[in-house]
């Protein structure tokens, strides 16, 4: 009854760890590409990518 129980606690804290990693490298790449953005329009030269939203 103990083995079980230990079981799906080592478990739930590896998926939750797992979950955490994920999501900071998903937050990671967001916030790349929201700064490469932010550059290219301060540079005043639009760019293929963000000149093709703006119109």
């Amino acid at each position: 009854m103990l083995l079980p129980l230990v079981y799906r606690l080592v478990r739930c804290l590896l998926a939750a760890l797992i979950r955490a990693d994920l999501s900071k490298d998903v937050e990671l790449l967001v916030l790349r590409h929201e700064n490469q953005v932010l550059r290219r329009q301060l540079d005043g030269r639009p760019r293929w990518p963000d000149s093709r939203l703006r119109h």
